[in-house]
């Protein structure tokens, strides 16, 4: 989580900093840091599902920007958090805060938050670059570290966690890196940036080195009861400065005569009031095992980037794990995403908090039947429950979720995944969406999944058909235009839309996203049986929601003018809602009607029989023609027995809802 504060802190002292020109050298880059930094940065669109194909081209432009200053990046990925009672609250902390900003994104503005599929889209467009890449098993910034000194290659990022490590070349500030101004002397080009050393900080503040740690860890403060915290202010002399809280640390620190640990750690918990002395020796232990965080440790990243291509595994994954996995990885047929941290080890998932109005349920359910597949393949029938971490209304709350294991996942184990037969995994797949094979043939290889999630969304959700369109509109362009060589652009404007979201659109499209992340995820734990599709090209947050628009006043002729767009546009639509009505035929019975009596909707049948006859509508009307196809169906009634009696409408209805009903129809038509 960081230090609180500490970047205001040394945006305050800027002489910690030291300028230089950055080329020629390795660099390791904390990957979901620089991922949420390049998005937030960007001046792209927060709250409409993310501006993915930009974004893209923002995360292409920064490493091309590298390598035209050779410096050659190794970049690492989180993979989990830890399973402490302080991460734990760290990352309530965070969900907490995202729900605080959510009414505000509602209203159209800017709070840095960032949509679901970035550090996916983020990983991918460095995949394909051929850069190298890991993404660690747990939290990566011990391991980061690690190889920072073995190396002496500085760290680039934005967490101050970095600044209390003592890394011998220090850290490149995201926010001093000037990547975007590249200049060249000599014939040879450099990024501006700023270099931080604990060694300065230290200096200019008369500290010693081995306090920092414990520095780190009075600063953030989050150890004790609210009414028992840490008040360091009354410390600070210096009444011009804006960090009371850190600057009264550090001037207590300065102040002591003894500067050892344990003195240091003894007198600080002394200073906290109402604390028996159990309380202050408990407190005391646990700060003094927590600064270990702090101590960099052996590096098992060295052996990825130059030899084998996957980590060793942590001491508390391995009893979760099968054999066959480690072999797998160290063979590049899996990825780390294989594996699950938080769920493998802390039986815990946080979900994504998404733009949405609070008094809609959490977008996170329509793909819970997904996740619970999911469980079930890493953890089996008899693993225990996962615990679930999302809204309800405004609120964090955690659900007790079952792993589900059956039909065709009752053929698979995680212990023998990797023998497991290509169909059987497909067909786990398709049956947990609910589609079948049938239907995604003639379906691009990259939509496949895609379009499959959308039967899914479809028929979980119930989306009104605007948005089900508007979506396969924009996931036909983006596939034909990246199968054309196009890049960005097409998509119209992407940055930030400072107007008022329609919620209950959001919502609709976050159940999409929510579901097409998990179906991701299930696909990849079963060894991709579907082709992982291009995520940058799927979905444009802007152009999603103004095709949803456009659509309701238009036909998708009207609007894209492109006849390779509308051709697959109308093949895959009709794939979609054809799979959808065999799940409603399964509801009907057929029978052999004849003898009866029959009441008929006779307003209802007398436009289904014109509709349905193909006879010309704009003309005003083929009276005779019609009048055949009435005598007709009555014709085949009384030749069946059947005597049929016809209600007619006589007028709407005086509600309310009847009156907005009979708009709408007039508004279609």
């Amino acid at each position: 989580m960081g230090v609180m504060g500490l970047f205001s802190l040394l945006e305050g002292n800027s002489r910690i900093y030291e300028g230089i020109h950055f080329k020629n050298s390795k660099l390791l880059v904390d990957g979901n840091n620089l991922a949420y930094y390049l998005y937030n940065t960007s001046g792209l669109d927060q709250n409409h599902g993310g501006e993915n194909l930009a974004f893209q081209a923002k995360v292409q432009a920064f490493f091309k920007t590298l390598k035209t200053c050779e410096i050659k990046p190794y970049v690492v990925m989180d993979g989990g958090s830890g399973g402490s009672d302080i991460e734990l609250n760290n990352r309530m902390d965070r969900q907490k805060a995202v729900l605080q900003k959510i009414s505000f994104a509602l209203q159209g503005k800017r709070k840095s938050l960032c949509p679901p599929f970035i550090t996916t889209v983020f990983e991918q467009t460095l995949n394909n670059m051929k850069v190298p890449l890991v993404r660690c098993f747990g939290e990566a910034d011990g391991q980061l570290a690690a190889l920072a000194r073995e190396w002496r290659c500085p760290v680039l990022s934005r967490d101050t966690d970095f600044y209390i490590y003592d890394l011998p070349e220090g850290v490149l500030p995201l926010t001093h890196f000037r990547w975007d101004l590249v200049e060249t002397k000599q014939a040879r080009s450099y990024i501006p940036c700023n270099l931080y050393t604990t060694s300065k900080f230290c200096e200019f503040f008369n500290i010693g080195l081995q306090l920092l740690p414990l520095f780190a860890l009075l600063a953030k403060n989050d150890y004790v009861n609210p009414s028992q915290k840490f008040c360091w202010a009354r410390f600070n002399t210096d009444k011009e400065s804006r960090d009371y809280h850190l600057m009264g640390l550090l001037m207590w620190l300065i102040a002591r005569k003894d500067k050892s640990i344990t003195s240091t750690l003894t007198a600080a918990v002394a200073l906290i009031f109402d604390m028996s002395q159990k309380e202050q020796i408990e407190l005391s232990t646990k700060l003094h095992k927590d600064m270990q965080e702090y101590q960099i440790p052996i590096s098992s990243l060295d052996e990825f980037f130059s030899q084998t291509p996957v980590p060793p595994l942590p001491a508390e994954m391995l009893r979760w794990v099968p054999n066959w996995v480690p072999e797998a990885l160290a063979r590049e047929d899996f990825g780390a995403n294989i594996l699950d941290y938080d769920i493998q080890v802390n039986r815990r998932k946080f979900l994504r908090i998404q733009v949405e109005p609070s008094d809609l349920k959490s977008s996170n359910l329509t793909s819970k039947h997904i996740r619970q597949v999911l469980y079930g393949l890493l953890l089996g029938q008899g693993g225990g429950e996962v615990e679930e971490v999302d809204r309800v209304g405004k609120e964090l709350v955690s659900v007790k979720v079952q792993p589900l294991v059956k039909g065709a996942a009752e053929r698979l184990r995680l212990d023998s995944l990797h023998q497991g037969d290509r169909a059987v995994r497909l067909q786990v797949c398709l049956e947990t969406l609910g589609v079948e094979e049938e239907t995604l043939e003639g379906v691009p290889a990259h939509l496949q999944l895609p379009v499959a999630v959308t039967r899914y969304w479809l028929r979980r959700a119930s989306p009104e058909p605007t948005l089900l369109k508007a979506l396969l509109m924009v996931m036909v362009q983006g596939e034909l235009k990246r199968q054309n060589g196009w890049t960005t652009g097409w998509q119209g404007d992407t940055n930030h839309l400072y107007q008022p979201l329609d919620g209950v659109v959001a919502h609709s499209f976050n159940q999409w996203q929510a579901c097409l992340k998990d179906a991701a995820q299930l696909n990849l734990r079963l060894s991709k049986p579907l082709p992982e599709p291009h995520f940058a090209w799927l979905y444009q947050g802007r152009l999603v929601h103004r095709r949803q628009k456009e659509l309701q006043t238009k036909k998708p002729e009207e609007i894209v003018h492109n006849d390779m767009v509308i051709s697959l546009y109308k093949s895959l639509l009709e794939k979609v809602l054809c799979s959808l009505l065999e799940d409603y035929r399964q509801i009907y019975q057929d029978v052999r009607f004849w003898d009866s009596k029959l009441v008929v909707d006779g307003s209802s049948l007398a436009h289904l029989l014109h509709n349905r006859a193909n006879q010309d509508q704009n003309h005003g009307g083929e009276y005779l023609a019609y009048k055949v196809q009435i005598q007709a169906l009555f014709k085949a009634l009384t030749d069946c027995g059947i005597k049929p009696y016809v209600v007619m409408d006589g007028g709407s209805g005086t509600s309310d809802t009847k009156l907005d009903t009979l708009k709408n129809r007039v508004e279609r038509s």
